[in-house]
């Protein structure tokens, strides 16, 4: 593959944004250059069922709907380099982006290099991803009816998670290193209100138990040091996400969290010629829908700036010259 062209796009980021808007770019004919990453795929690939994709009515297994969306764009004649950007350069057109010392160029980029939920760094949490401990209420909490489950954290999101997950559990303990919250007070008062929602504070979980599956959680109380195990068929890891957006730092438009700022309800971010799609612009929602939904309006985005761009240069060409 040439490093001389100038593509019509480069999409950088392979998973649910990435991959539809490449399916998109690429049934445009603008033969669209997926930098995917090494670790292609996103959070999904840490997640066993998706039960909540429209077209999936048995469900699949999260790398085997990651797998088709690329089947998919790769059909329609996107390309794909399966390594990591490593520099972009958006001061001017054509934009240029390198994988270590190759570079690609293009006259429009779309950001969907998503984010990651934080983790707490235990082996046994890494072990069982996708085997009852998961980083998403909305998408999992259907799959715990009538069980018990821990979550961990004390801001909004943790909040939030365990109000949602008390809908389908038992149970629900929310544990918290602190006496006092991170979250807002209604998030929190909504959260004591319900009987279902306990609080183990002053705690840190230390180890998810289990073989095949959780079966629970060993808690350690940071006053007193005494360990706990609790019995859990889920854990709900919910401390906050990232945005993988390091690589555009003083490149382009972000809010104070990291995420890319986008225009309205487009995909345009501060640069012209430059969309941001997925995760790495939207911190309320995060689910697979609204990534490929936003991944969507990017391809359009993108063909619609160059379109206008064309137009304007070929408006200009046939002027007539005076002087």
């Amino acid at each position: 593959m040439s490093t001389n062209d100038v593509r019509e796009v480069i999409v950088i980021g392979g998973a649910c944004a990435g991959f539809t808007a490449a399916l998109y770019a690429a049934r445009a004919n603008m033969r669209p250059l997926v930098i995917e990453g090494v670790n292609w795929g996103g959070q999904l690939m840490i997640t066993s069922d998706v039960e909540n994709y429209p077209g999936y009515p048995e469900g699949i297994l999260g790398p085997e709907m990651m797998q088709d969306f690329r089947r998919q764009a790769e059909r329609f004649g996107a390309e794909f380099v399966s390594d990591d950007a490593t520099k972009v350069d958006f001061s001017e057109r054509p934009f240029r982006v390198w994988v270590g010392d190759d570079e690609y160029r293009a006259e429009t980029v779309i950001i969907a290099t998503g984010a990651n939920a934080r983790q707490l760094g235990l082996a046994s949490e890494k072990r069982l991803q996708g085997r009852g401990v998961s980083y998403c209420a909305v998408c999992d909490a259907a799959f715990f009816k009538d069980s018990e489950i821990v979550v961990a954290g004390g801001g909004d999101s943790a909040m939030e998670e365990a109000t949602f997950l008390a809908k389908f559990a038992d149970k629900v303990s929310v544990v918290h290193r602190r006496d006092v919250f991170r979250a807002s007070q209604i998030m929190v008062d909504r959260a004591e209100s319900n009987d279902k929602v306990h609080f183990v504070l002053d705690s840190v979980v230390e180890d998810v138990l289990g073989d095949e599956r959780v079966t629970g959680v060993t808690v350690r109380n940071l006053k007193t040091d005494e360990r706990t195990d609790l019995k859990a068929d889920g854990f709900f890891v919910a401390i906050g996400h990232d945005p993988n957006t390091a690589l555009f730092r003083g490149q382009i438009d972000m809010d104070d969290a990291g995420y890319i700022v986008t225009k309205g309800k487009s995909t345009e971010t501060n640069v012209p010629g430059v969309f941001a799609a997925g995760d790495v612009q939207d911190h309320v929602y995060r689910q697979a829908i609204t990534a490929a939904g936003s991944g969507s309006m990017a391809a359009l985005d993108a063909e619609r700036w160059l379109a206008a761009k064309r137009g304007r240069l070929q408006d200009a060409l046939a002027a007539p010259r005076t002087g």
